[in-house]
């Protein structure tokens, strides 16, 4: 489908107005309008009405998620939050009752999927913050996402991403080549074309056993827990997918891979997870290769999302900073 005709503006201004349509397909207070807040994946918009009431409404990206993709997200969401000792926000039914409503913008001539959830309150946690303590629940909502997954049944026919080395490195890679990647020099790309050998050898070796490949949330980063009154909810489960457990370390570190802190960072997660689910050496001697595979889908990403805010303040120096990720870690492996 072809929107060249639109800037990236002209299109968000046409998804703001598809957004706003869309809403009475709840039944929602009057005067409700939804509000661009977030372009990442999906477009997302925080939904406020004169009395009070707010919410947050996902308008999913074209040709992304199945109709039926999505339904399995809001399943194991919902069954977290009412067997697995994890937190979700509600996801809000539309007048016709199913959590999945679909509407067409005339202008773009694109169909998309939309989903309300319960506004929960909270922020971001500031970076140069102590991020210790986050960690460590991070760790510990993970083994607990972990635990859940592997003894969940899932509902028939199961379709979500996969996160592996296929979908991550070859031809058709969810989210593009790195090797298109903004700032990459000769370089930058000899050290990266012998770190994603190395991912894939290793990764090979160690192995899909289900006590180690399942239903991870792939994006569990501080920015998706919210607490209020005391309880943590974890949220955006829009990259939930199959991929491995120690994935989601690599996940939570997401853009801040170089942070001198990440080694006590690491050491709160797994603590935190022990705290709750068992984990062998190997697959903590493995979290390095993961952050490297993570990184390298990030880079892809950066390059497929040119547009988007934080592609756009990453693109000058992620590849150089993703080549001194990769040396370091080559160089540990000599070690």
């Amino acid at each position: 489908m072809d929107n060249t005709k639109f800037s990236y503006e002209e299109t968000m201004e046409h998804l703001s107005t598809l957004a706003n349509e869309a809403l009475n397909l709840w039944h929602l207070p009057a005067g409700s309008k939804a509000h661009l807040i977030n372009v990442s994946e999906n477009e997302t918009f925080l939904v406020e009405a004169p009395d009070g009431f707010k919410s947050i409404l996902r308008l999913h990206r074209e040709d992304y998620h199945t109709e039926r993709a999505i339904a399995c997200e809001h399943a194991w969401s919902r069954s977290l939050n009412a067997e697995g000792g994890v937190k979700t926000p509600d996801i809000l039914p539309g007048k016709s009752g199913s959590t999945i409503q679909s509407a067409t913008s005339e202008a773009l001539g694109q169909k998309r999927y939309l989903a309300m959830f319960e506004f929960v309150e909270g922020s971001e946690p500031d970076q140069q913050d102590d991020l210790t303590g986050g960690f460590e629940e991070l760790g510990e909502i993970a083994a607990k996402t972990h635990i859940h997954s592997i003894g969940w049944e899932r509902p028939e026919p199961f379709e979500r991403l996969v996160w592996d080395l296929g979908t991550v490195f070859g031809k058709d890679a969810t989210w593009g080549n790195w090797r298109d990647g903004p700032s990459i020099g000769v370089q930058a790309r000899e050290v990266l074309e012998e770190v994603e050998t190395t991912v894939i050898d290793r990764l090979t070796r160690y192995g899909r056993e289900a006590d180690r490949f399942g239903l991870i949330h792939a994006d569990m980063r501080l920015a998706n827990l919210l607490v209020t009154d005391g309880e943590t909810r974890l949220i955006d489960f829009d990259d939930c997918g199959l991929g491995w457990l120690m994935y989601d370390f690599a996940a939570g570190i997401s853009f801040m891979e170089d942070d001198p802190r990440i080694p006590e960072l690491k050491a709160a997660w797994l603590r935190g997870y022990r705290s709750v689910r068992s984990l062998s050496e190997e697959d903590e001697n493995e979290i390095p290769t993961f952050i490297m595979m993570r990184r390298l889908a990030l880079l892809a990403w950066i390059g497929s999302h040119s547009e988007v805010d934080i592609a756009k303040e990453l693109a000058p120096t992620f590849a150089p900073v993703s080549e001194e990720l990769g040396r370091n870690y080559l160089a540990s492996l000599t070690r």
